[in-house]
């Protein structure tokens, strides 16, 4: 990609997490990103695979989700995200969680479902071909995950989501990845955290030092794969698979090195598990 939609694209992330806020503009997002409308909606469509409306919409959400967990009231949370009633932020975040702002905040503690994505990445499967991923920008997180050297992560992903979306659409394939981050936030003890880096893949921070406990708990999440959930009538069943990686002094240096390590963790084996 050249230098010049690559700066497009910088404006326009930049733009938009600074107006998640209150009202936003796709015209005045393109006039940051020195771009027209159509040409900016068509070329963060084809590197993202989503629009801008939904990404704002995601993001949003995201961010709504930390402030209902620090406590802050439904409605307050709807005026400062743009939504002018609760109902309509209500709907809205339904959309994006599969549940209502009153039961996430009473219930849930996963709040990373859509981070502020980041540029796509060349990495390398075991296979040794390299592919193009779209990756979520983790660096405020970066300080907590070298924290953690010496420790396993776990690394997930929805087996065959890419199927699922094209299959059932995007709202079913949505489905299937809270349902995933449901079943590894269930296994997520009060020492660890777990976040996005990816499309369909997963981290979770362990405080497992030894190679038994951590694929012990592991197999606690896969011991989930084959159960349903149901998106409007249609059961979809929902497997993981997964890899475990030991956070060392080289992989906490720099993050492309950490990012590449992550991503080619899970097993090749569709619900199988790797030890790396």
């Amino acid at each position: 990609m050249d230098n010049f939609k690559l700066d497009t694209l910088r404006r326009a992330l930049e733009y938009t997490e600074e107006h998640l806020s209150g009202d936003f503009s796709q015209q005045d997002c393109a006039a940051a990103a020195m771009c027209s409308l159509s040409g900016l909606q068509k070329l963060f469509r084809y590197v993202f695979h989503i629009s801008i409306g939904d990404y704002v919409t995601r993001r949003r959400m995201t961010l709504a989700a930390r402030a209902l967990k620090s406590g802050r009231s439904v409605l307050d949370t709807a005026l400062d995200y743009g939504y002018r009633s609760p109902e309509a932020f209500a709907r809205a975040f339904m959309r994006v969680w599969g549940i209502t702002p009153q039961r996430y905040a009473k219930d849930r503690s996963f709040t990373e479902l859509f981070p502020k994505l980041d540029f796509p990445q060349t990495a390398e499967h075991k296979g040794g071909e390299p592919i193009m991923k779209n990756r979520f920008d983790i660096t405020e997180l970066y300080d907590r995950i070298r924290s953690k050297e010496g420790k396993y992560v776990l690394c997930f992903d929805t087996c065959c989501l890419d199927n699922i979306n094209k299959t059932y659409g995007r709202k079913a394939g949505d489905a299937a990845i809270r349902e995933s981050l449901s079943r590894i936030e269930q296994a997520c003890g009060d020492d660890m955290f777990m976040f996005r880096i990816g499309g369909d893949e997963y981290v979770l921070v362990t405080d497992c030092s030894e190679p038994e406990e951590v694929k012990s708990l592991a197999l606690s999440v896969m011991a989930h794969n084959g159960e349903v959930v149901n998106c409007d009538g249609t059961e979809l069943p929902i497997s993981l698979r997964a890899g475990a990686v030991k956070l060392t002094h080289d992989s906490c240096t720099k993050y492309s090195i950490l990012f590449n390590e992550l991503v080619g963790a899970p097993s090749d084996t569709p619900e199988g598990f790797a030890m790396n």
